[in-house]
């Protein structure tokens, strides 16, 4: 696609809600968020922006922002329910398509962003190997239904924090500590993308698109032991699910003890039309104070921060952007960089209206930091703002807002911000 895509992101559970609607079965979200203890203030997904119910409201929210594209995901578990295809479903998604469409605005759905049927999760979920065959089974499914108006694809989305958040530390679904054990989980993920990019190949797809989480990673010294130790990191986050697909091999895992897979790798390495990157921050790793890793974190300290605590670093796009041009060189297909944004503690004014300049700021300069790596070389093809939303904040509840729009989660009432009106201008002057 020549066009460049300026749009924003979402997540199927974290905002459509009507989580027992319509044939939709239980995910690993629906059964982590109802065990006490696991979300804060024992938030749920159950309702979130009730998305289901609204898409009307919020595709004219698109609309009036000025956006071309949109990414959002479809539920594995609203669709496939049980391993046996959910008309009703595939057709809210098949809904939406077209009404994006009617507004000149690009479906760009992801296919799995982290809420896997509880059944295979049952079956041992991303640590089952026989789960990527049944993704690419879903993945046909899906682009049987839509891929006759559906150009732009994304398998999986950030298959590193779901590895590394859901399966080795245990603070999102489905819940499990394994800690370097949880490493056959990005074999597997990887191995489901490639199956499921040949899949949808097979069904017309057009473009396929992988979204990995990528950050610099800065050595907190120059000492022998700090270089070595942020080497292990960046081979873990950003090498370990961007070299199999790239280059057709995984990287030297001997830090972790560990020996790289060497089957399947024909299939993980299947041609994609373009890299997603999702970035928030750089990483600074130190030579680890403990045992467990070959790496500790430092934290990134002298910037700005959002409400995450997370440190704003809007050059660390183009340090990331133009790092993957060096490593990759040619290899590198298109980028899209399919999720940008920041948490902020909004509230609605008496006047009814929602400032939040620090939004404003980060988009301001993360959108200056794109711009400054496409002229350096770097061919990036899109930007999506996470999120349209406020929405479900997978472990943290509903006590981080990314929104352009606020949501006030009592009544659902939304509220456009400073910030979407701010890329409303911007937009308007590309």
């Amino acid at each position: 696609m020549s066009t460049f895509l300026w749009g924003t992101a979402t997540a199927a559970y974290q905002i459509e809600g009507a989580v027992a609607e319509d044939g939709r079965g239980p995910s690993i979200w629906d059964t982590f968020t109802h065990e006490p203890g696991r979300v804060r203030d024992g938030h749920t997904g159950d309702v979130a922006c009730d998305h289901y119910h609204r898409t009307a409201e919020d595709i004219a929210l698109m609309s009036g922002l000025g956006v071309n594209a949109y990414r959002f995901s479809i539920s594995w578990p609203r669709v496939q329910p049980g391993g046996l295809t959910n008309e009703k479903g595939l057709g809210f998604y098949d809904r939406l398509v077209d009404d994006l469409l009617a507004e000149g605005i690009t479906p760009v759905p992801t296919l799995f962003h982290w809420d896997l049927p509880q059944e295979l999760q049952d079956e041992g979920g991303w640590m089952n190997r026989d789960i990527s065959g049944k993704f690419a089974d879903y993945a046909a499914i899906v682009a049987h239904r839509l891929a006759d108006r559906v150009e732009t694809w994304i398998t999986l989305n950030e298959p590193f924090v779901h590895m590394a958040f859901g399966y080795a530390l245990g603070v999102h679904a489905p819940g499990q500590s394994l800690l370097l054990d949880a490493l056959p989980t990005a074999h597997h993920q990887l191995l489901a993308h490639g199956l499921a990019t040949q899949a949808l190949r097979a069904a017309g797809a057009r473009e396929i698109l992988i979204s990995n989480n990528c950050t610099p990673v800065w050595p907190a010294s120059g000492s022998p032991e700090d270089l070595a130790a942020a080497e292990a990191y960046d081979t873990l986050h950003n090498r370990l699910f961007n070299d199999p697909i790239l280059t057709g091999a995984y990287p030297d895992l001997s830090a972790f003890g560990k020996d790289a897979p060497q089957d399947g790798l024909d299939v993980i390495s299947t041609p994609i039309d373009g890299l997603g990157v999702n970035y928030y921050n750089p990483t600074r790793i130190a030579a680890p104070r403990q045992d467990a890793f070959p790496f500790d974190d430092a934290g990134v300290t002298g910037y700005p921060t959002t409400a995450f605590g997370w440190p704003v670093v809007p050059d660390g796009l183009h340090e990331l952007l133009t790092g993957l041009k060096r490593r990759y060189g040619r290899r590198l297909p298109p980028v899209y960089v399919t999720e940008n944004g920041c948490s902020q503690p909004d509230s609605v004014s008496p006047d009814g209206t929602v400032d939040d300049p620090e939004r404003i700021a980060f988009l301001d300069g993360h959108l200056a930091a794109l711009q400054r790596a496409r002229r350096d070389g770097v061919d990036v093809r899109g930007y999506f703002v996470w999120s349209l939303l406020d929405n479900f904040e997978w472990a943290e509840g509903y006590h981080q807002r990314f929104g352009l729009v606020h949501v006030d989660f009592e009544t659902l009432r939304r509220t456009p911000k400073s910030s979407y009106h701010w890329l409303k201008d911007y937009l308007g002057h590309q």
